[in-house]
């Protein structure tokens, strides 16, 4: 009989330790997958960053042209103030949150397309090697940024895969980690411009 219930006891153990290493190695991958989020997240960052970094010199370059459209440098001077402003704690990246971030860098970059448009109507601007460069470096930039925000959706897919499978998603739910949300496009993006002869 003591053999019988030694045997039971030590059946218990070993299914209560293989439970327990496999909720530590699922729990671990949780916080992986959580971090690479963050990452990705810091990343996108980074390269609006890098973007808003060019921009004074960019509207400096620009200021310089006479009778340059002051209405939109001020567009591109307060869209950039205001995608400044707007960080999100990568330990709070809410729908809500990504949205703000979203809307106000697809402003920003409104300004942006303005002010490039307009310059076009100043030839010695197109013949000045610092706004080319800048120019350059700005399509540059732009390009980091939708491998950024591609990069990040990859990770956030992949992190929300792992958070809403069974039986990953008891686990998560107690631990509190929650479905996260990727960038979107932006509104009206799904409809074609329209152009007019």
């Amino acid at each position: 009989m003591k053999r019988t219930g030694l045997y039971i006891l030590l059946a218990i153990l070993l299914v209560v330790l293989f439970i327990g290493c496999g909720a530590k190695n699922a729990y671990n991958g949780l916080v992986q997958q959580d971090e690479i989020v963050k990452n990705k997240w810091n990343n996108v960052q980074s390269d609006y960053q890098r973007r808003a970094d060019l921009i004074p010199n960019l509207v400096n370059t620009v200021k310089g042209e006479a009778n340059f459209e002051q209405n939109t440098l001020t567009a591109v001077i307060d869209a950039r103030a205001k995608a400044t402003s707007i960080t999100v704690d990568p330990n709070n990246l809410t729908p809500e949150k990504v949205q703000e971030f979203q809307q106000a860098q697809g402003q920003l970059s409104t300004a942006l397309g303005r002010l490039l448009a307009v310059s076009e109507n100043y030839p010695t601007l197109q013949t000045n090697a610092a706004f080319m460069g800048l120019q350059a470096q700005l399509e540059g930039t732009e390009n980091r940024i939708k491998v950024s925000r591609n990069d990040f959706n990859d990770a956030v897919a992949t992190y929300n895969i792992k958070v809403r499978s069974f039986p990953m998603n008891i686990l998560a739910g107690m631990f509190g980690f929650h479905p996260k949300e990727g960038f979107t496009a932006d509104a009206g993006a799904d409809k074609a411009p329209q152009v007019k002869f």
